[in-house]
């Protein structure tokens, strides 16, 4: 059989470079409007004394084609190869509509230009986008170049996949005789470690931010589970798990779930008075254990149910029951492609635009005056700060080299700088396991293209025939399962 065909149909069909591009439109269509979502409304802490309550509401955003705006004021359309041969970036105007509400009545409500895009090229929000041989060649591009990069002040810059281990996943890993559970509980913004430990005194306990080394059991109370026998039925329908038996005794006189909460809050070293003990503790609970299953007081029996299930998988794998987790098996990992890079590197430099307008609006309401919101957006400094970030490839959380100078050696070393995939582990280090090929990068990472030295097994290339699947709706999986007439477990 000729495999060439094969090879030759789905090139017709697909690029090296689809998935990133995927993401990329994925990030304009859906991501900035999350990150919108996440900080929809603004209210300034100084307002004029004549009124009660003034808001900041945004609504809809959206990203436009690109264009130049020339020395005589005019707006044009732009194409990649005109910005390269200017030094100039390769962008797209950026609209949001702003709203201000006076004591919850409408005062004014626009579409403002908060900044500029980089937009990557063969995305839908490219010029080129869907343009044929013809049409790519009158506008002096390369037909068979795949695109999938950015243009920054005349450079070709193109976003590193990054890989790293998932996130909402709970793990739990053999290091000789300890074992040790990981949990990365992920939404939006936030990013909270969850370390699960089982002690010599034969309790187990779970730590994440300002919770230190608390026993499961008293967390699976504050939340709502607190008869021993629910939990024992959370953890498994199956008798024989001895040691939850060992850690509910430990805590059996705990019997309401404010006792529990108390008890919490105390190790905690919140020091108030028992009702403002509880009231904080339950907001610690929501905003900061497993985020990702919700931030609000109906999500905690979920919390705790899912609490105890982890309890029984961490059980189960230190009795040898079920072999421990291997975190360079491909299933625990994620390639985070531009689309998510960007949100991350978007969502900061977002909040750091509401913050300079509310700044504005309060230094002129200290003036006496009642300022129009229109007129104290900056675009410029979203702009700034994104181009700042693409050009020199330093990026949100510290992380550099995420952006990078597209290497136009010659055709393939351009193409395998758009599929490489870099591990964030540091390459001084020297993480033999990490950089050992693993028999599930087959079919998804090149077995053969890595540099030799320092950066050998960290510095990998994608197969030349993998493509990634993007992010999900998740409520819509969801929404699926239950069409299956599958039940929820209690």
């Amino acid at each position: 059989m000729d495999r060439s065909i094969l090879v030759k149909k789905y090139y017709e069909e697909k690029r090296f470079v689809d998935s990133d591009i995927q993401s990329f439109n994925n990030f304009i269509e859906h991501g900035m409007q999350e990150v919108v979502e996440e900080n929809k409304e603004a209210e300034p802490a100084i307002i004029p004394h004549n009124i009660e309550k003034f808001k900041i509401r945004f609504g809809r955003i959206s990203v436009g084609k690109p264009e130049i705006t020339e020395a005589d004021g005019s707006k044009r359309a732009i194409y990649p190869m005109e910005a390269r041969l200017r030094k100039i970036t390769y962008y797209a105007p950026i609209y949001l509509e702003v709203s201000t509400y006076i004591n919850d009545v409408q005062r004014e409500n626009f579409v403002a230009d908060v900044g500029k895009m980089p937009i990557m090229l063969k995305s839908k929000f490219c010029n080129l986008y869907e343009k044929n041989r013809e049409d790519l060649i009158k506008h002096g591009e390369d037909p068979t170049d795949p695109g999938g990069y950015f243009i920054i002040n005349g450079t070709e810059r193109s976003i590193v996949n990054m890989e790293d281990l998932a996130a909402n996943n709970f793990m739990v890993e053999r290091d000789g005789g300890e074992i040790s559970g990981r949990f990365f509980a992920a939404k939006g913004s936030y990013k909270i470690p969850h370390n699960f430990e089982r002690k010599k005194d034969g309790l187990y306990y779970i730590t994440f931010t300002r919770v230190k080394a608390m026993p499961i059991v008293m967390v699976v109370k504050a939340l709502g589970l607190i008869k021993d026998e629910e939990i024992m039925r959370a953890v498994s329908e199956d008798k024989n798990y001895d040691e939850v038996v060992l850690n509910l005794f430990e805590f059996v006189d705990i019997k309401t779930q404010d006792d529990a909460l108390d008890y919490v809050a105390k190790h905690v070293g919140i020091a108030q008075i028992r009702e403002i003990r509880i009231d904080r503790t339950k907001e610690i609970l929501d905003k900061y254990l497993f985020p990702n299953l919700g931030m609000d007081a109906k999500s905690r029996l979920a919390k705790a149910r899912n609490l105890c299930k982890m309890l029984k998988r961490f059980i189960d794998i230190s009795s040898g029951i079920i072999p421990a987790d291997d975190k360079d098996h491909y299933m625990n990992k994620r390639i985070r492609q531009s689309g998510e890079l960007l949100v991350d590197l978007f969502r900061v430099n977002f909040k750091i635009l509401v913050g300079d307008v509310l700044y504005n609006f309060q230094r002129i309401i200290k003036r006496g005056k009642l300022p129009s919101v229109r007129v104290i957006i900056r675009d410029k400094l979203l702009t700034s700060r994104m181009y700042s970030a693409m050009a020199t490839g330093e990026w949100a959380g510290g992380r550099q080299g995420v952006s990078q100078r597209l290497d136009r050696s010659n055709f393939i070393a351009m193409i395998s700088h758009l599929q490489r995939v870099v591990s964030p582990l540091s390459s001084s280090q020297e993480n033999f396991e990490a950089r050992a090929l693993h028999c599930t990068h087959l079919g998804r990472l090149c077995p053969i293209e890595t540099p030799e030295g320092t950066n050998i097994g960290l510095r990998k290339n994608l197969s030349m025939l993998c493509s990634i699947s993007q992010v999900t709706d998740e409520n819509a999986v969801m929404e699926k399962i239950k069409g299956l007439n599958l039940k929820e477990a209690l």
